[in-house]
C-alpha cells in the first residue's frame, strides 16, 4: 500500500504561482511513477503531468506545457507540481497518483490516489 497526501492548494490570482506537494508513505516511493491529475466541477478527471521512478522522464498535458513543472525528491518521498502563470481554467481539484515504475497517461492505470487539494484561480 502507498498512502498519498496532497498539500499546497489555495486561492491565487491569474498569473500567479502555486506549488503543490504530495507526500507518500508506505512502500518504497522511489520505485513508483508519480502523476498529477485534476478535475474541474462537472468535468472528468484529466492528466496533468507525470514523472517516472527515477525522475529522468516527464510528461505534460499540452494545456500546461511551459507553465507547470513536475519534480520529485525520493529522499523525502515527495512529488511536487510547480504551477506558474496560472489561468482561471486551471481551477480544479488536483490529485496525486502512483503506479509502479513507468509513466502512464490514463487514470485507470494508477493504483494509488490522494484525497486531492483544491486550486482556485481568480481572474
Amino acid at each position: 500500500q502507498v498512502q498519498l497526501v496532497e498539500s499546497g492548494g489555495g486561492l491565487v490570482q491569474a498569473g500567479g504561482s502555486l506549488r503543490l506537494s504530495c507526500a507518500a508513505s508506505g512502500r518504497t516511493f522511489s520505485s513508483y511513477a508519480m502523476a498529477w491529475f485534476r478535475q474541474a466541477p462537472g468535468k472528468e478527471r484529466d492528466f496533468v503531468a507525470a514523472v517516472n521512478w527515477y525522475g529522468s522522464n516527464k510528461n505534460y498535458a499540452d494545456s500546461v506545457k511551459g507553465r507547470f513543472t513536475i519534480s520529485r525528491n525520493n529522499a523525502k518521498s515527495t512529488v511536487y507540481l510547480q504551477m506558474n502563470s496560472l489561468k482561471s481554467e486551471d481551477t480544479a481539484a488536483y490529485y496525486c497518483a502512483a503506479r509502479p515504475t513507468s509513466i502512464r497517461l490514463l487514470e485507470d492505470e494508477y493504483d494509488y490516489w490522494g484525497q486531492g487539494t483544491q486550486v482556485t484561480v481568480s481572474s
